[in-house]
This record gives C-alpha cells, sequence and structure tokens, in this order.
C-alpha cells in the first residue's frame, strides 16, 4: 500500500492532462514530484490500497494543504483521475499547477 499527493500537472496541445507530479508520501516526509503519465497514474491507483489525494499550493502562508480524495473514473474517453465526484470544477485536476512551463 503506497500514499501519494499530486500536486501538478502536464497538458498537451489541446489542453489535456496527459502526466501528474506524484509525491510519495513516507513515514516522515514527503518524496520529491515525479513525473507519470496518465497510465502510468491510473494503473498506480487501481493497485488495491493505493491513494492519492491533491497537494495544493497555498500561496498566502507558502506551503502545501493537502485537497481531496483521486479516484480513476472511467469516462465516456476511457479512464481519468478525478478529485471529487460531485461535479466541481476540481474533477479532472485540472486546478493543480501547470508544470508544463517548469519541467517537460
Amino acid at each position: 500500500m503506497a500514499k501519494y499527493r499530486i500536486s501538478g500537472v502536464w497538458k498537451d496541445a489541446n489542453d489535456t492532462i496527459v502526466a501528474y507530479a506524484f509525491h510519495t508520501v513516507m513515514e516522515d516526509s514527503i518524496g520529491l514530484a515525479v513525473k507519470k503519465t496518465k497510465a502510468q497514474a491510473i494503473a498506480l491507483l487501481e493497485i488495491n490500497g493505493n491513494s492519492a489525494i491533491t497537494w495544493i499550493w497555498n500561496y498566502l502562508r507558502g506551503g502545501w494543504d493537502t485537497g481531496e480524495t483521486v479516484t480513476v473514473v472511467n469516462g465516456s474517453n476511457g479512464k481519468y483521475l478525478r478529485s471529487n465526484p460531485d461535479k466541481k470544477v476540481t474533477d479532472n485536476l485540472a486546478h493543480l499547477i501547470d508544470f508544463d512551463w517548469i519541467a517537460r
């Protein structure tokens, strides 16, 4: 069983999320971001016992806040990650930091 935080995304030219910034949660710390493709992210979270929550940068206090539980959803265009199943704006994790301009 592994726990993860997801802090950001990478998008393609069509503004579709293609990768996620995964951080492994350890007993006393949280690891650096590792870029996971959409397929890798889905596979990780489909492993029984693995879990992830969003990790949101709080600009007011300059630190990270834990967000919502992330689940794998099978939508009309295939599987994707969703952070809140009640159809809020944050459903597809597009509200997370766009790492496209930071790291490829």
